[in-house]
């Protein structure tokens, strides 16, 4: 290191991230030289030792010692090796966006994360629209053969605000589902006992039949737990 040490203020954008990952996006450094200049008091934190788990807040003053002229630019490795097709397709997905969010329409058939088996995912692809600085987060998820609208945070703050929505319920999801017979009566309340015990997983759902006069009935599901294996479930009986 170079010895010089800078002192930046923490955005608005950036409140609610993690100390050492708002360090990376400014210094070229391995987790474990993090967590030595943390040690060391070389990183402090409006004057105080910190640790890396810490979340920071809007105005305060984070110092940190710098490897170069160029340490303080955010990187954009991520985003780089996102391919121009990816790029593409990630983009033509997007239905909203504004400065906090991006609302995208993920189609059937690839899977919001990566895991085992799962090569090409939309987690992979959502460097593609950050802004060099930030890259979007997801803060739900839609199962790999389900499409639907995906919400992305494009900063920590909006990402918890968000969170705390879907937590708290005070975010509303309405499911389409195709079913085989004709639901009677055409509108209502399912209630049906799945797991004894579980709270969540016995929530009654709502349901009202979109097109009746299809072969498959077309149902709109507005459930509060959310789950869309619970929602399969109770259209089956």
């Amino acid at each position: 290191m170079s010895g010089q040490i800078v002192t930046e203020t923490v955005s608005d954008k950036e409140s609610g991230t993690r100390l050492d990952r708002w360090v990376k996006r400014r210094v070229p450094v391995t987790q474990g030289q993090i967590e030595k200049m943390l040690r060391t008091g070389q990183i402090r934190v409006d004057g105080s030792r910190a640790k890396a788990n810490t979340r920071l807040e809007t105005g305060q003053q984070v110092r940190l010692p710098i490897m170069d002229a160029d340490a303080t630019r955010p990187a954009q490795k991520k985003a780089e090796r996102v391919s121009e097709e990816d790029r593409q397709f990630i983009r033509d997905l997007i239905l909203y966006e504004d400065d906090e969010m991006i609302a995208i329409n993920k189609p059937a058939g690839i899977a919001v994360q990566g895991g085992s088996g799962q090569g090409r995912h939309i987690d992979g692809m959502l460097a593609a629209l950050g802004d060099g600085e930030h890259r979007p987060v997801l803060v739900h998820r839609l199962d790999k053969d389900t499409s639907g609208v995906l919400l992305l945070a494009k900063y920590p703050k909006a990402a918890a605000q968000l969170s705390e929505k879907f937590r708290s319920r005070d975010m509303s999801k309405v499911y389409w589902a195709i079913t085989v017979g004709v639901p009677n009566p055409p509108f209502g309340q399912i209630r049906c006992w799945m797991v004894k015990g579980i709270e969540d997983e016995n929530e009654e759902d709502g349901y009202r039949v979109i097109h009746p006069k299809a072969r498959g009935r077309r149902c709109s599901v507005r459930r509060r737990a959310s789950r869309a294996h619970v929602i399969r479930s109770r259209t089956m009986r």
